[in-house]
């Protein structure tokens, strides 16, 4: 190993350019590996909007001209901090030009393996590079924990598919497809299979679609601010609590950790997709996935209460479990250090695992900070704290950038 750093950077999402920017900013010594934004680029339906507010859609940086609004502003682009969705394009385009700005140092390899060497860790790149590097910071987003309902699993990739693996759904055009699910994830990918021409249905077990709250003017006087304030997850003050307070969330016990993290992340559509769905895609609601069979090509499933259907494939719009044990190239004796008996990682109020330098930010540390993790502004807390932590464990070992 003739390379080393002080940090290595896994992840090329919100997180981890973020907490790279801030370490630029402090000039502590880092590499970031991965490609930019993959699974917002290619793993999310090509016309989705985003759920989050546009004051809540920033990538983080030490430096006021880094968020979206302003970028916006400069390219003369429509923005509002609340009530206009923010399309995933336009999103994208701001988060290419936040890359090049802040991180432009981002190598685009994946890393193969996670080791411990010494008392640091040995990382092998894809090109077969190893380096040396005395802390790791796991950036690594939702991409390796897609779940699929039990009934689901062995059944052959032709015949089912997680909603991740579709930006592009052009190729069912024509076809029968079910879509297990309620949530965003749902609702986004079967209007974009309607709008493709697919034959849709909406399977889920819940009675109802949830959407989000429609933007209300009545949320903005003095009353409904009071009754109602307004944080980067959500409205009202158990939201704000969660937004605001994550160290306090912290130290919750943790049967309240577990009520609030319910209670944001339970399934829920954009407010701006009903019009989009109601009335227009068929759905099977209220109905539990009871079995599956591959028969002559198709796939039939039978819905509780004795219902069935027979598709040409059936996409699994059914979320993510954090399990630090699935990240396959991080050596396991590490991980199972560093994460509860469920997998869940174990992590201190400055992110980092009972493995001595190693830290995990992003989804995977929702159960310890709360729903504010699950979502991109959750960034803006865990981005400075982090690299405050690692700038007072190794100092600046290079000029700080200007912001």
């Amino acid at each position: 190993m003739t390379q080393s750093c002080d940090v290595a950077i896994i992840g090329a999402g919100p997180h981890g350019l973020s907490l790279a920017a801030h370490l630029a900013a402090r000039g502590v010594d880092f590499r970031i590996f991965g490609r930019p934004m993959t699974t917002w680029s290619e793993r999310m339906p090509k016309t989705m909007m985003l759920k989050s507010d546009g004051f809540a859609s920033n990538l983080s940086a030490p430096a006021r001209e880094s968020t979206l609004k302003a970028w916006s502003a400069r390219n003369n682009l429509p923005y509002a901090d609340q009530g206009m969705p923010v399309p995933l394009d336009t999103f994208l385009s701001y988060a290419a030009w936040f890359q090049k700005r802040y991180v432009p140092n981002v190598e685009k390899l994946d890393v193969t393996a996670v080791e411990a060497h010494g008392d640091g860790y040995a990382v092998t790149l894809e090109n077969g590079e190893t380096l040396r590097a005395r802390s790791v910071v796991l950036a690594v987003g939702i991409t390796w924990f897609e779940h699929t309902p039990e009934v689901l699993r062995g059944m052959p990739a032709s015949l089912v598919s997680h909603a991740a693996a579709h930006r592009d759904v052009a190729r069912f055009n024509g076809r029968e497809v079910a879509v297990i699910g309620s949530g965003s994830s749902a609702v986004d990918i079967a209007h974009l299979l309607h709008q493709e021409g697919a034959k849709v249905r909406i399977v889920a077990r819940k009675p109802h679609i949830e959407y989000n709250r429609v933007p209300d003017a009545a949320d903005e006087t003095l009353v409904g601010r009071t009754l109602r304030p307004a944080s980067g997850i959500g409205r009202g003050w158990k939201s704000l609590f969660c937004a605001e307070a994550p160290l306090l969330f912290y130290h919750l016990p943790p049967s309240l950790k577990r009520r609030a993290v319910d209670s944001h992340m339970h399934p829920a559509a954009g407010w701006f997709m009903r019009e989009k769905v109601e009335g227009v895609i068929p759905m099977s609601l209220g109905r539990a996935l009871h079995g599956a069979e591959a028969r002559d090509g198709k796939i039939a499933l039978t819905l509780e209460g004795g219902e069935s259907f027979a598709f040409d494939h059936v996409i699994a719009a059914t979320g993510y479990r954090m399990d630090l044990r699935r990240i396959p190239f991080v050596e396991q004796s590490l991980l199972a250090r560093a994460s509860q008996a469920d997998g869940a990682p174990i992590l201190s109020d400055s992110f980092e695992t009972p493995v001595a330098g190693l830290y995990a930010v992003g989804p995977a540390a929702l159960e310890t900070f709360g729903p504010l993790m699950r979502f991109m502004v959750g960034a803006e807390f865990a981005a400075p704290r982090v690299a405050q932590r690692l700038e007072r464990v190794f100092g600046a070992s290079r000029p700080a950038k200007a912001a």
